[in-house]
């Protein structure tokens, strides 16, 4: 896939593009330019993602929003470096490259950088929506071992590829017909192909912040139902790392 960078000479405005998109400006990241085919994400995230229909497509729209404290402050804007540099271009590169290595990540669709100010700036990205997908806690079956199995195979694969994803949460695990997606690259990184080489740190958080996203949201299970689906992905995880290493 390739992409192209263009300069809005109208203001200090950046974005990348899809090819396969032409016709993509800055006003696309603006969800009142969609009108009635613009419709809010209800689940997981903290707010800014919307589901829109361009002519036969379905993407998703998402403005990055700051966590915690400093979102008091400033909930858009992030200090400018570049754009380059931005959170934004940066997450479209992501998934450009991760899609080269064959793993399961929506295709980027565009990126956008705004400057705002001299020293700030706030992004949004578009990507394309993957057909009937649904976060992973959704979905009809989540309650078969076979779900779950197939999860931690598929984070398998992103680690064994070197993919540290430093926000890995069930609502960023999707589940469609055609298998198990990762989505939300903010700030990811790839550190270098682990398959001949023992559990790292980043591999460990992953896993761990990925568990207590789940004992957050399926806290009203049985005593010891979350443990033994636990135990099911990471067979499925280990499983996926040996299958790597063989490779």
């Amino acid at each position: 896939m390739k992409a192209s960078r263009q300069t809005v000479k109208s203001g200090e405005t950046a974005f990348l593009r899809n090819e396969k998109f032409e016709a993509l400006s800055p006003c696309w990241f603006d969800p009142d330019f969609w009108g009635g085919s613009c419709v809010p994400v209800g689940t997981g995230g903290r707010g800014g993602a919307w589901f829109i229909r361009y002519e036969d497509e379905d993407v998703v729209l998402r403005h990055y929003y700051r966590g915690g404290l400093v979102a008091r402050l400033s909930k858009r804007r992030y200090i400018f470096t570049g754009f380059e540099r931005s959170r934004s271009f940066r997450e479209f590169r992501m998934l450009a490259r991760l899609l080269e290595l064959n793993l399961p990540v929506p295709e980027p669709v565009g990126a956008l950088a705004e400057r705002v100010g001299a020293f700030r700036y706030q992004a949004a990205i578009l990507v394309r929506r993957i057909p009937g997908a649904v976060a992973m806690l959704e979905h009809d079956l989540i309650t078969d071992d076979l779900i779950w199995r197939q999860v931690g195979e598929t984070i398998g694969r992103f680690h064994a590829e070197g993919l540290d994803h430093v926000d890995l949460n069930c609502d960023n695990i999707l589940v469609s017909a055609s298998g198990i997606y990762l989505i939300d690259f903010d700030r990811c990184k790839l550190r270098g192909d682990r398959r001949h080489s023992g559990m790292a740190g980043w591999q460990r958080r992953n896993l761990n912040r990925l568990k207590r996203s789940l004992e957050k949201r399926l806290d009203d299970l049985p005593e010891g139902a979350l443990p033994l689906r636990w135990r099911t992905l990471l067979s499925g995880y280990e499983q996926s790392l040996a299958a790597s290493k063989k490779g």
